[in-house]
């Protein structure tokens, strides 16, 4: 479970406890229940990382609801989380940090296609013998992006990256010298699923 939830679970657990003791009990059982679903919100289970080199793997657990062709030959592939999924975002490749930029906006539903453009996002690009960049998107219901790394962070494959509270979106761009394994309507794993690889140079 990420540490992140614990800020949500004491209070929840502490009011349930009050409301226990001044006999509320269904007032305790809904509190303990909402206790219940953050620890199932914030699980953090261990991925098995593909050795593949080349190998570019989801930063994100979801659904690809999107993949779009851009001007330069690149594809911009979109996966919605939903409440149920876990939200331990995770490197797509190996390299460091060199670009982590925070952009305010607004709070579209993740699944809608403004929220690419319009919504707080923060934009995480990754060099290492290859460089692709990606954003963690808020949605109407994640208000708030949490970085465990930061610019300058060398990180391997599959390292745990950040956390998107709530429901939300991850775009990654992948170059045009990475051929696109994914299709639309997959599910995809943070750290597992290969969703690229990257042409012998």
């Amino acid at each position: 479970m990420a540490k992140d939830a614990w800020y949500f679970i004491v209070p929840l657990l502490l009011l349930a406890a009050a409301a226990g003791y001044l006999g509320w009990l269904i007032t305790a059982g809904i509190l303990i229940f909402l206790a219940g679903f953050v620890a199932f919100f914030f699980r953090d289970p261990e991925r098995t990382v593909p050795s593949d080199k080349q190998a570019v793997v989801s930063p994100a657990d979801g659904k690809v609801i999107r993949i779009k062709d851009q001007p330069d030959g690149s594809k911009l592939l979109s996966i919605f989380l939903s409440i149920f999924d876990v939200h331990v975002n995770r490197a797509p490749i190996e390299g460091a940090i060199v670009r982590q930029e925070y952009r305010p906006g607004k709070f579209f539903i993740a699944s809608d296609d403004r929220a690419s453009v319009e919504n707080e996002q923060l934009v995480i690009t990754i060099r290492g013998e290859w460089e692709l960049s990606f954003a963690l998107i808020a949605g109407i219901v994640a208000r708030r992006i949490v970085p465990w790394k930061k610019a300058g962070d060398a990180v391997s494959k599959g390292d745990r990256i950040a956390l998107i509270r709530f429901g939300s979106r991850v775009d990654i761009l992948l170059p045009a010298n990475c051929d696109l394994l994914a299709k639309q309507g997959d599910r995809v794993y943070a750290g597992r699923s290969i969703i690229g690889r990257w042409r012998e140079r």
